[in-house]
């Protein structure tokens, strides 16, 4: 049913994908002598104060809005649990390897520059955020399923 609580965690798994458009993965990195901020859609150089975008990454862009209709899409399959928590599974493994990709193209986007704890941005932590959140769902998911199961072995 749609309005169980893993609805809620696979809604906020997806927006907490799609909010990494808005928060940096990196910022006051020094890229060219030139503070930067490394978002999902590009490399933003700081010019007279204003952000501007010098390098666009469109293919993390395109697969970051795709990892986060995921989680959506898990949400309408609501009929069938088990193979909800299949997708949720699938999800998840879909979010490590996103994962792993962004970190590479934030850490081919610097070259040579040793990022530290006070360059990361929110960003690096929202798509553990959204594993922590699918995992919940699958939790859910199962109480859910072990429930009917028991009611019907009550008729």
């Amino acid at each position: 049913m749609l309005q169980r609580i893993q609805s809620i965690y696979l809604l906020f798994a997806a927006l907490v994908i799609f909010a990494l458009f808005l928060f940096p993965l990196a910022h006051n990195v020094y890229l060219d002598g030139v503070p930067s901020t490394i978002k999902v859609t590009g490399i933003y150089h700081d010019v007279n104060g204003q952000q501007q975008q010098t390098t666009a990454f469109t293919t993390l862009a395109v697969v970051t809005a795709i990892v986060g209709l995921i989680p959506l899409a898990v949400i309408f399959a609501y009929n069938n649990r088990k193979k909800q928590i299949t997708y949720c599974y699938v999800a998840i493994l879909a979010i490590i390897a996103y994962s792993f990709w962004l970190s590479q193209a934030v850490k081919t986007a610097t070259g040579g520059f040793q990022m530290s704890t006070s360059n990361f941005g929110i960003g690096i932590f929202l798509s553990s955020l959204s594993i922590v959140l699918l995992i919940l769902a699958v939790k859910s998911i199962q109480k859910d399923e072990k429930l009917v199961k028991s009611a019907d072995r009550l008729r």
